[in-house]
């Protein structure tokens, strides 16, 4: 879940959308969509699907995964985000794409720009994050469902943003103008400010607190709670006026924990204003001062207000959610279904997932500049050298032993000459001549052997591990076939001829 990389966006075509709708398509009852799922739903005329699908591995917007039961395509967040800016780029609401502004636990904030020019804020929500996945105990978009997938709460999550904020705006609340929304994507208006954690002077610290507690009480009186009201989500405009940002969290005056929840937005404010600007006021709003005057929660169904499945998929739909988790997936016993039952479906069902395919491409217009850096990333592997040990020779004494005992066999007809001193002192001085005419070519290190062999042997583990790891890879369909092939070879073996030979 990195930063969103959109240099390959411009070169992708209609084929690569309508796959990769094709698989989102897929993926409402598959956790991995298979490949003749896939070219089924996509229905491309002059085919080509695998080879597109390969490619779009390639540059991460789909990623081929090994399943309990078989293999499949799964649509990653770059992917997601690709279709969603698509969508938007259609509608004509984005032209360009910017920088990244901001981080949280659950979303990404990016500057985009629409065909005017007027700069505008992208909100990618980013549910699965390791620092914030128990949305069960913090989020109710689960509803009935015991399991989702991550892309699927994330598109919820962003669906009752855009819902709170525009019934916020409606109300005339200082929360930043709602634009348009797709998929997981938000956009809105860029605020011209800073968050009031960035904030160390105010002119007025009095006014400021009264404003911000008079919004707390707002909210209450409309029957919803922020939830999460501090300094890091109340942006402060160029003017000083306070902004409210970040609504996934709100729930109702009826939720079981509203009185919580409110208290600690009291006192997030509070202890803020007595660290920052060392103002603490005696005054501040309660719980049960509280008097409904707006029946805000019951509009957006807020959590808390009514816990009715049919309510809240009559929202959902309202708001265009498409994807959603079937029955079968929470269901234990669909790990016992047939491979070729659980990768198939019905062709009136197939019908319908290709004309939702056209529906989502029916306006496939060109895309307009989007521009963004990309960094390539180079590994270069260590290459251990190796001392090559010095040759054992001869000794001088032993080679002139040597010598002198081939000489002796050779003339062994001159038996008295060999035995004079004239005769060895001559033999001595050629064995000398010999050694001194020779070149000896040895090589040392100065670095200790032990640490060569550590080093060595490091190397030749992590190349080891690093092999270990492509094996475990599945490069693609073929990959899954030739495995599933030698599985069916392996227990032929081990059946000792049950199956008509043996090796």
């Amino acid at each position: 879940m990195g930063k969103l990389d959109v240099a390959i966006l411009r070169y992708l075509t209609g084929e690569d959308f309508r796959v990769l709708t094709a698989v989102e398509m897929g993926m409402k009852n598959h956790e991995l969509v298979p490949g003749s799922l896939v070219a089924s739903i996509a229905n491309l005329r002059h085919g080509g699907v695998h080879k597109l699908m390969k490619d779009l591995c390639k540059h991460r917007l789909l990623t081929y995964e090994r399943g309990k039961h078989y293999d499949g395509y799964r649509l990653t967040n770059s992917g997601y985000d690709y279709l969603a800016l698509k969508a938007l780029t259609n509608r004509k609401v984005i032209s360009s794409f910017g920088n990244q502004i901001g981080v949280g636990k659950e979303s990404n904030i990016y500057i985009v720009a629409d065909e005017d020019k007027t700069p505008l804020c992208l909100k990618l929500h980013r549910l699965g994050r390791t620092c914030f996945r128990n949305i069960k105990g913090k989020r109710d978009y689960h509803a009935h469902r015991n399991r989702a997938s991550w892309l699927y709460l994330s598109r919820i999550s962003a669906t009752k943003e855009f819902a709170y904020m525009k019934a916020l705006y409606d109300r005339e609340f200082p929360v930043p103008k709602p634009i348009d929304f797709n998929r997981h994507c938000v956009v809105m208006e860029l605020v011209t400010g800073g968050p009031l954690t960035h904030v160390t002077s105010v002119s007025d610290v009095e006014w400021l607190y009264d404003e911000l507690m008079g919004l707390i009480v707002r909210l209450g009186n409309c029957g919803v709670i922020h939830g999460d009201f501090n300094e890091f989500n109340i942006m402060i405009s160029e003017d000083g006026q306070p902004i409210i940002i970040d609504f996934p969290q709100m729930v109702s005056i009826r939720h079981p924990n509203a009185q919580l929840y409110f208290d600690r937005d009291v006192r997030c404010i509070r202890e803020f204003f007595k660290k920052r600007f060392g103002y603490e006021s005696e005054e501040y709003p309660k719980f049960s001062d509280l008097e409904r005057d707006d029946e805000l929660d019951a509009e957006i169904a807020c959590s808390g207000y009514k816990r009715n499945e049919t309510l809240e998929n009559e929202l959902l739909e309202e708001m265009g959610i498409g994807l959603e988790v079937s029955d079968a997936e929470d269901n234990e016993e669909c790990e016992e279904i047939d491979d070729k039952a659980s990768s198939r479906l019905g062709e009136e069902e197939i019908a319908l997932l290709r004309q939702e395919v056209e529906a989502s491409i029916r306006h496939d217009e060109t895309i307009h500049t989007v521009t963004a850096k990309t960094n390539e990333l180079t590994l270069d592997e260590e290459i251990p050298t190796l001392v090559v040990p010095p040759v054992k020779t001869e000794t001088s004494i032993d080679r002139i032993n040597h010598e002198c005992d081939i000489e002796a066999n050779n003339d062994s007809s001159n038996t008295e000459d060999k035995n004079s001193q004239k005769y060895r002192l001559a033999m001595i001085e050629k064995a000398l001549s010999d050694v001194r005419s020779m070149r000896s070519y040895t090589s040392a290190s100065t670095i200790a052997p032990e640490v060569i062999k550590n080093q060595v042997k490091k190397n030749l583990e992590l190349r080891q591990k690093r092999q270990e790891r492509k094996k475990a890879i599945a490069k693609g369909e073929a990959s899954a076939v030739t495995r599933q092939r030698r599985d069916n070879k392996e227990t032929i073996r081990e059946s000792h001829g049950l199956w008509g030979w043996a090796e």
